[in-house]
């Protein structure tokens, strides 16, 4: 039987479905595209709180991944959660032996709820070992002052310093995301390791949604899947979360002038 092309997630579970592989699936699912999995982590989730967090044993991680390598035709690689530097590191000796298939990690630091899902000595680890065989990083404001050993950036320029410095040492583009910040418009910036940085620019909208950070690194995988470049993914990305944003901003509007009519 040929072998169906398939995205593969690495990342951990949200029983409230807001974030890590429920928003993957879901992602890869509405963009056309078949899922494999290999599961980091079991948490107990709220859209409030983080209650509980159940590690997968770094050899049962890799071992899922080679049996995903091993059954389909793995096009892109996306990695989230992974909690431990044993993690980072059983991910990342079988992500090198593949080198041909691009990856996208979301370095996922915290949970939106403000607690840690990543070890404070596994960051060095990431860097090291893992953001090297990595097509793209994808850190928010928070995330990359985190790698980077920096303040928060204040402004585009100092976001981009940042960017610069993290994609410089780990020799992979990153992708600096602006939702933390501030203003009317949210941008993102595309950070090569050599070249200008290329700036994506969308209007903030209002509404606010948990896992936006694995729906945006997952459709960048999904586009990678298709063959498309690494700013026309990021570009194809950008719009799908826009489109999901605009889409409930539309329905909590409508819904909310339902209800004043009915009263």
């Amino acid at each position: 039987m040929a072998m169906t092309p398939h995205v593969l997630v690495v990342a951990g579970s949200d029983s409230s479905g807001g974030a890590g592989l429920a928003r993957d699936v879901e992602t890869l699912s509405a963009l056309g595209q078949r899922s494999c999995l290999a599961v980091t982590a079991v948490t107990v989730q709220t859209h409030e709180d983080v209650e509980r967090i159940e590690y997968i044993s770094p050899d049962l991680i890799a071992a899922q991944m080679g049996a995903a390598f091993a059954a389909n035709q793995i096009a892109a690689v996306k990695v989230g959660m992974l909690g431990r530097a044993a993690a980072i590191e059983a991910v990342a000796s079988i992500l090198a032996r593949n080198r041909h298939v691009p990856v996208v990690l979301d370095p996922v630091l915290a949970s939106t709820s403000g607690r840690a899902l990543l070890e404070e000595d596994a960051v060095d680890a990431m860097r090291r070992d893992l953001m090297p065989v990595c097509r793209l990083v994808t850190p928010n404001l928070l995330e990359l002052a985190a790698l980077t050993g920096s303040v928060l950036a204040s402004n585009d320029e100092a976001a981009c310093q940042q960017g610069k410095q993290l994609s410089g040492a780990v020799g992979t583009a990153v992708l600096v995301k602006g939702g933390h910040a501030q203003g009317r418009q949210a941008a993102d910036l595309l950070v090569p390791p050599d070249g200008p940085a290329i700036r994506f620019v969308s209007t903030r909208l209002k509404c606010s949604m948990r896992g936006t950070g694995c729906m945006l690194s997952t459709a960048v995988a999904a586009f990678l899947a298709l063959g498309a470049s690494l700013e026309e993914s990021v570009r194809g990305a950008k719009q799908y979360v826009f489109d999901k944003f605009a889409r409930a901003e539309a329905q909590g509007e409508a819904a909310h002038h339902s209800q004043r009519c009915v009263r």
